[in-house]
């Protein structure tokens, strides 16, 4: 007979956390430690649940690199004792929440599964404890005595999702998130159905290394037509300025006027890394497919390939931390290291 899976519930802050006070009909924070008595069905769950919160939960919009630090910390403290984890946190911020921290845990051999909601906990149509249910048998499944996911992943409305693949696409739907390039983990019906294939394949034999250091001197610089020499300027000479996401045109194609050419020349020139992402949702940046991308290459920005926007920000902060040479780090941003691209 197998000991039942120890779970820890890290509540950071968000929507699923909320309850209404049905004499105010204001919402109030939900008390994770009495998580299973106002959500019974958890004790059908075949393993132990125990919560932590944060002593002040943190709207999403608030999160920042040091909330990101004390979710590692939470994780890292409690790692050899539990089986698995369910972050739950607000769902406006959390694919990069999400991501930032699958970077910031190499090795990782256990999961830890983000998951909110669109409505609070207590109210009579929510999504939470769905959500909420869900994560933590995800969160339990194990095949051959080891757990089925061991990675950052995202659970939202019957999907599974990569953490570090995803994307907020909706704010009133229930399906909040989606992963344009790379297919759900698992699927949620009558069964829950993991799509093994997809599923990252961790070496058990290696420690944990986590990464807590981040660099957040950063800009995301979204191009569109009729973009001013000013704006591109003040973004790209910004005070301390180490890396920018530049959101491009489809496969990666952007302005070939000389002012606009010479400004990211500079910015290379100064070290700041410049990663081509797409604008699209789904697709790919391909450097040099069409002319007008052939000198980004040229000039040294860095193909995002088909990584998210929010993916590239924590890579950025991952990767400038380390001290990389202009070809290490074109090489390691360009190289999948937690799955978050396709080569």
């Amino acid at each position: 007979m197998t000991n039942k899976p120890n779970i820890l519930i890290v509540y950071t802050g968000g929507t699923i956390g909320m309850i209404k006070d049905y004499k105010t009909n204001a919402l109030k924070a939900f008390d994770f430690s009495q998580i299973t008595k106002n959500i019974p069905e958890l004790h059908q769950l075949n393993c132990n649940i125990e919560s932590i919160s944060f002593d002040e939960p943190i709207d999403s919009s608030n999160m920042n690199i040091d909330f990101y630090r004390k979710i590692v910390d939470i994780i890292e403290e409690n790692y050899k004792k539990y089986d698995g984890f369910v972050v739950l946190s607000g769902s406006d911020t959390m694919s990069y929440v999400s991501s930032a921290i699958s970077f910031m845990l190499e090795n990782l051999q256990k999961p830890i599964i983000f998951t909110g909601s669109q409505l609070p906990i207590g109210d009579l149509r929510t999504d939470a404890k769905e959500n909420l249910i869900t994560s933590i048998e995800i969160a339990c499944a194990r095949k051959e005595n080891k757990p089925i996911i061991a990675e950052v992943c995202l659970y939202f409305e019957y999907k599974l999702y990569r953490a570090n693949r995803t994307t907020k696409i909706n704010a009133e739907q229930f399906e909040a998130f989606t992963s344009m390039n790379y297919p759900p983990l698992a699927e949620s019906g009558v069964h829950l159905n993991f799509n093994e294939y997809y599923i990252h394949k961790p070496d058990f034999n290696k420690e944990l290394v986590v990464r807590k250091n981040l660099v957040n001197d950063i800009a995301i610089l979204k191009l569109f037509p009729g973009i001013t020499n000013n704006v591109v300027e003040s973004i790209l000479n910004a005070k301390g300025l180490k890396g920018v996401v530049l959101e491009t045109y489809g496969a990666g194609n952007a302005p070939d006027q000389e002012w606009f050419l010479n400004l990211l020349k500079d910015a290379v020139q100064k070290n700041i890394k410049i990663i081509n992402v797409t604008q699209c949702v789904a697709g790919s940046v391909s450097q040099g497919h069409y002319e007008t991308s052939v000198v980004l290459k040229e000039l040294g920005v860095i193909s995002g390939k088909d990584i998210t926007t929010e993916t590239a920000i924590a890579k950025l902060m991952y990767l400038l931390h380390e001290d990389l040479s202009n070809d290490e780090f074109t090489h390691y941003f360009e190289k999948p290291l937690r799955g978050e691209l396709t080569i």
